[in-house]
């Protein structure tokens, strides 16, 4: 069974103005998992990723890192190379007007020897798919091409583990399948732990596990097919489920039997297909 690589141990956190967003938080993630956490704006998933790699500390108990502890300002250098964080909009993390310098940013910073620079940079724009636009100035990318170069510069960091929070909210359509086909190899190829932020359930259905958050408690934690076969259990919560899921629930309601366990496309239509030649 693989180690645990982030452990929240009875967490709660409120921010200065009191209002306390998690309480009694307890949540693993395993070292080469892939994780969503989903849930609606202000249930504490964003808070939750701040916390995992010290941007944010624990009011009350402790968040440990590969065993360390991410209030420990001591090692909190260690706790980020091990956790990289992606955020909303990619601007914000672009701060050079080429894309190489870019990624390399963060590594001249650590004092990284400059050829160790050059094979970070170049092995992380090959695993993004953007090698191609090395030389390019950034800000004439599209969003999904940002995402990605922010992705490249925090895996020249050569982290465990890239914490992404809602890092698809400003994309089309295009960039969001961009950026998930990113994590997907990331996470398969290197086995790099992706714990991603989202409020889009097709999204969370790409994951290996998926934590639903509510008023900053966790309601379900398990794979997303099972999560999402509770249709009326999401919805209590002001959830919906991939259209998938929606058009197989409502061919039961209707009283068509057929099963709730065509998530993907393609396994709708092979339900469909099979229930057609019944």
């Amino acid at each position: 069974m693989a180690k645990n690589l982030i452990e929240f141990q009875d967490v709660s956190f409120a921010y200065e103005e009191g209002a306390t967003v998690l309480e009694h938080y307890n949540l693993e993630i395993a070292a080469g998992s892939f994780v969503a956490i989903l849930g609606h704006n202000g249930c504490g998933k964003s808070t939750a990723a701040k916390l995992m790699n010290g941007i944010l500390v624990p009011t009350q108990g402790k968040v440990l890192v590969d065993g360390i502890d991410t209030a420990d300002e001591d090692t909190l250098l260690e706790v980020r190379r091990r956790v990289g964080m992606v955020f909303q909009n990619p601007d914000n993390q672009i701060v050079s007007n080429v894309v190489e310098e870019d990624v390399a940013f963060a590594l001249e910073n650590l004092g990284v020897p400059p050829e160790e620079i050059r094979r970070r940079v170049d092995e992380a724009l090959a695993m993004v798919g953007m090698t191609e636009y090395t030389t390019h100035a950034p800000h004439l990318l599209s969003g999904g091409q940002k995402q990605r170069i922010a992705i490249a510069g925090v895996i020249a960091m050569q982290p465990a583990c890239i914490v992404l929070d809602e890092p698809t909210a400003m994309l089309d359509p295009v960039g969001r399948r961009e950026v998930l086909s990113t994590l997907t190899q990331l996470n398969r190829e290197l086995g790099i732990t992706v714990v991603l932020i989202t409020h889009h359930m097709d999204e969370a259905a790409q994951a290996q596990r998926l934590v639903v958050m509510q008023d900053g408690v966790i309601r379900k934690d398990a794979p997303p097919r099972e999560v999402f076969q509770d249709v009326e259990g999401m919805a209590e919560m002001g959830l919906t489920v991939p259209e998938t899921i929606q058009l197989l629930d409502g061919l039961r309601k209707a009283g068509i039997d057929v099963p709730l366990e065509g998530l993907s496309v393609e396994e709708c239509a092979d339900e469909l297909y099979e229930l057609m030649k019944k």
